[in-house]
């Protein structure tokens, strides 16, 4: 028997034409969004595939700047989220690509924060709402923001993940999936874990006082 939910058969309340061009693409900008936080002001958004050949007349532009200002796919101001992203000082641009890309419906989302650091995020909107985040950073990951999902930056130490793991069985929280990489061994690496209940402030905290993590980010939807 096929595990699917009513949102996948039926698909998602929305605003617009098309689940992946406006439904997926909300998604994808308000994960980004949820990654980065809201202290920026220049995003820009590159397009592939199908995303660039339509994404004017199928409302991506505004599908995808709705998501980075924090509306959801059924909010009634999506269809004004270029103006609303000019009336707070939020630069959007849109760059049309012809790169060979895995899926049709990819866009790379560089988020330029007010501190000066530059965050990257891959994705793809596979249809009726549904995404899938592929690379963050450089960092290879595959995550579709169902469940509450950690994003955790730390130096390649032996230990790391049984550390984390305990962390956060300290605090009940169940782990669903992980996914981990390393830029070079004893260097940079990245957890990717996909949990059952909601994240909050507090596990944040615990998982910053572990040695040799460098970042926490994480996603609620």
């Amino acid at each position: 028997m096929n595990d699917y939910s009513v949102f996948d058969i039926l698909g998602p309340i929305m605003v617009g034409p098309s689940s992946s061009h406006t439904a997926g693409a909300a998604r994808l900008g308000m994960i980004a969004r949820c990654i980065v936080g809201d202290n920026f002001d220049n995003v820009d958004f590159y397009l592939y595939g199908s995303f660039a050949k339509t994404y004017k007349g199928h409302g991506t532009d505004k599908a995808l700047t709705a998501g980075i200002l924090g509306m959801n796919p059924s909010d009634t101001n999506l269809k004004d989220s270029l103006k609303i992203a000019k009336e707070r000082g939020i630069r959007v641009y849109f760059i049309k690509r012809d790169d060979e890309v895995d899926h049709p419906n990819t866009v790379k989302i560089v988020v330029h924060s007010k501190d000066g650091s530059t965050t990257e995020i891959v994705g793809e909107s596979i249809g009726g709402g549904n995404i899938n985040i592929k690379k963050i950073d450089g960092y290879v990951v595959e995550l579709t923001g169902k469940l509450p999902t950690l994003i955790i930056r730390h130096i390649d130490k032996k230990g790391m993940i049984s550390k984390v793991s305990t962390e956060l069985a300290k605090d009940g929280v169940n782990i669903a999936t992980m996914k981990v990489s390393r830029t070079k061994k004893g260097n940079q690496a990245s957890m990717i874990l996909e949990v059952d209940e909601k994240i909050d402030d507090i596990i944040v905290k615990h998982l910053n006082q572990i040695e040799d993590i460098t970042s926490v980010r994480y996603i609620n939807l």
